[in-house]
């Protein structure tokens, strides 16, 4: 059988060696000038081409050198390992992705004989959180030397399209808020309105955290665990004096799920026919009213627990700000740049006799001033 690749060196003795293709004449640098070395990668190049289906098994032969389970281990066993690194929300968000009925086409699969074409018809028949959970999965595999080379290169992983997501309205919060029978459900809605905080964090707010000394709310984050501290003012006054002054603000929504907290918000809306909006809306409406009015980035972001500018503008993107024209906003302005001179009758400057000159100090004119003279 006629070989397909050939060897050439181009140049005099010590320049590099080159593989031709004899079939499409293309030529490709081996990057090497021993001789030795490129004949090897000139004849593995060959064999490849007469030996499809050994390159497999030559490969798992090489890599058990290293790692003894790379020929058996298959996806359902590297699911398996990055469930149980996971703890609290974050483990039942990965045992409720893995259970995804896309991923059977490849869950008994062994890691390295899957193809790229596997994982796009997993994608392909999956929904966005599949293609969110199957790149940390395949990411993770690659960390853990499971899998040699990416199977999906990263610039061509189909890109993660989530729906739309948009801020409540006002007219949309007071209907809810209007239709709502239990009152610690509705102070709940309203605080949320006020505050912009997760519906978690809002949910388990004790009385202790509210310092109404100066009319503070802090916490700790339960995504992140940062530290958070909020400013209110009288509305919100008015809503937590009719809760409990001590323990838990809303002890029934507490002890709920954050599910069936999102669930009865959504039944509702359902039933006021508010499409679109869902509790996480409230820290949407809180970032685009923040921004309208013109209340400082960092102060937005620090208030809503935002680590990160861009995501705190991703929430604020969908604001409807009316720009003012630049004469009218210097107009507003120009008072404010001119520094007033007011002085105290302690310091009235004394009336100056002719041909005297004043010491400085106390309001009276300088000593290098020279006082016009009378008549």
């Amino acid at each position: 059988m006629k070989m397909r690749y050939r060897l050439i060196r181009r140049g005099s003795r010590g320049a590099k060696f080159y593989c031709v293709d004899t079939l499409t004449g293309r030529r490709s640098s081996l990057q090497t000038r021993n001789e030795d070395e490129a004949r090897q990668i000139v004849l593995a190049r060959n064999q490849a081409l007469r030996q499809p289906a050994l390159n497999l098994q030559i490969a798992k032969a090489y890599l058990a050198g290293s790692d003894s389970g790379v020929a058996t281990r298959t996806w359902q066993q590297a699911t398996d390992a990055q469930v149980s690194s996971k703890a609290g929300e974050n483990l039942i968000r990965w045992q409720t992705a893995i259970n995804d009925r896309a991923m059977d086409l490849v869950r008994g699969k062994v890691i390295i004989e899957t193809r790229a074409e596997d994982l796009l018809e997993v994608l392909r028949r999956g929904t966005v959180s599949t293609n969110v959970f199957l790149r940390k999965l395949h990411n993770f595999c690659l960390d853990m030397n499971w899998l040699p080379w990416p199977v999906i290169p990263k610039r061509q992983w189909p890109p993660v399209c989530y729906g739309p997501k948009r801020a409540i309205t006002r007219p949309e919060h007071e209907a809810i808020v209007a239709a709502e029978g239990n009152a610690e459900t509705r102070a709940f809605y309203q605080l949320a309105w006020c505050l912009g905080g997760s519906q978690s964090d809002l949910a388990c707010l004790l009385a202790e955290d509210v310092d109404w000394d100066n009319h503070t709310i802090s916490y700790s984050r339960k995504k992140t665990g940062a530290p958070a501290l909020l400013r209110f003012g009288p509305e919100v006054v008015e809503i937590l004096k009719a809760r409990p002054a001590q323990g838990p603000l809303f002890p029934r929504l507490a002890e709920m799920h954050e599910k069936h907290r999102a669930k009865q918000f959504r039944r509702r809306c359902l039933q006021l026919g508010i499409k679109g909006v869902s509790l996480h809306s409230y820290r949407y409406a809180w970032a685009e009213r923040a921004r309208v009015c013109g209340y400082p980035e960092r102060f937005a972001q620090e208030a809503l627990g935002h680590n990160s500018k861009a995501v705190h503008r991703a929430y604020a993107r969908r604001a409807q700000v009316k720009v003012p024209s630049l004469e009218e906003y210097e107009r507003r302005h120009q008072p404010h740049n001119v520094v007033p001179l007011t002085t105290s009758p302690a310091c009235a400057p004394t009336q100056a006799t002719p041909g005297s000159v004043s010491s400085p100090g106390n309001g009276s004119p300088s000593s290098m001033e020279t006082p016009l003279a009378a008549g």
